[in-house]
């Protein structure tokens, strides 16, 4: 967790005062997106075991992604704000840091049994969710035409897709021979703190142009709606204890990373997705285990 904050703030100190090289956000993106998020799930994604009775964690995600989907989707169009930062909103406010967030956080709420339920919601939702469902969004809302074969030719060639299936083929050969493991590890684990110093270089506290408005409601559905949502779905199908604790949490946590760094390689919006993204992570850090206090009455 303090890495998640030294990571920040030096990005933020090193755009202001040490003039970094141009292109350097752009170069820290790409291997984010393209090396370090791939080599990720090729650690992980073997390592996960499938159970028909988790749904509710997968579709408490697919509910948050949704939701922002329909949600901002109406009332942008109705605000009158461009396409780039509907689409911005989407990813960001739609997708949530169940990972390096959610891990450490639920492990300190819930303990390890809390951890397993975390990367199950991590592994088979949010991350399902923005190898597909997010580079469509990415694909519809950058503006360009994009047609149903060019959108799906995108999904497939996605780094992190096609790292995806990998995994799941190699869970079902038992894994990685320990060689490999020993390998993915530690490129994987350059992902946190390259991704929020390249938006620690991004974030600036502005409200120009309706910033602080777009900001808001896209945090308020985050942090508040989503999760008051996923608990209504578990509740409402029976699910409780610590499946349903963990599924809401995770649903409650600040916007994820890779979202605003495939909002900044799609154009949608980047000082807004990076500002969510830094503010949503510093709110979260009090909401998060607010929320945790609510479902353990």
């Amino acid at each position: 967790m303090l890495m998640l904050f030294v990571c920040l703030v030096l990005g933020t100190l090193v755009a202001r005062y040490a003039r970094p090289p141009a292109g350097m956000v752009a170069s820290l993106n790409w291997w984010v997106l393209n090396v370090a998020l791939p080599a990720l799930v090729l650690e992980l994604i073997p390592r996960v075991t499938f159970d028909p009775q988790l749904w509710f964690l997968v579709a408490a995600m697919w509910l948050t992604f949704g939701g922002a989907w329909l949600l901002f989707g109406v009332l942008g169009a109705r605000l009158g704000w461009s396409r780039q930062r509907i689409g911005a909103l989407i990813l960001v406010c739609g997708l949530g840091n169940t990972g390096f967030m959610g891990y450490p956080l639920l492990q300190a709420l819930r303990g390890k049994e809390g951890l397993a339920l975390a990367i199950v919601a991590d592994q088979l939702g949010t991350f399902m969710i923005l190898a597909s469902a997010g580079i469509v969004v990415a694909s519809i809302y950058a503006g360009a035409v994009a047609s149903p074969r060019l959108i799906a030719r995108r999904v497939v060639l996605f780094p992190p897709f096609i790292a995806l299936v990998l995994g799941a083929i190699a869970g079902q050969c038992g894994g990685w021979p320990p060689l490999l493991d020993g390998v993915f590890s530690p490129i994987g684990a350059t992902m946190t703190p390259l991704a929020l110093f390249s938006v620690g270089t991004q974030f600036k506290l502005r409200g120009g142009q309706g910033q602080w408005l777009a900001a808001s409601m896209g945090l308020g559905w985050k942090l508040m709606l989503a999760p008051l949502l996923c608990l209504a779905l578990g509740v409402a199908t029976g699910i409780g204890g610590l499946v349903l604790a963990v599924g809401v949490l995770q649903a409650a946590m600040a916007p994820m990373v890779s979202a605003a760094i495939l909002a900044d390689e799609y154009g949608l919006d980047p000082e807004l997705a990076n500002t969510v993204l830094g503010v949503g992570i510093l709110i979260s850090l009090l909401t998060v285990p607010l929320a945790n206090l609510w479902l353990a009455t």
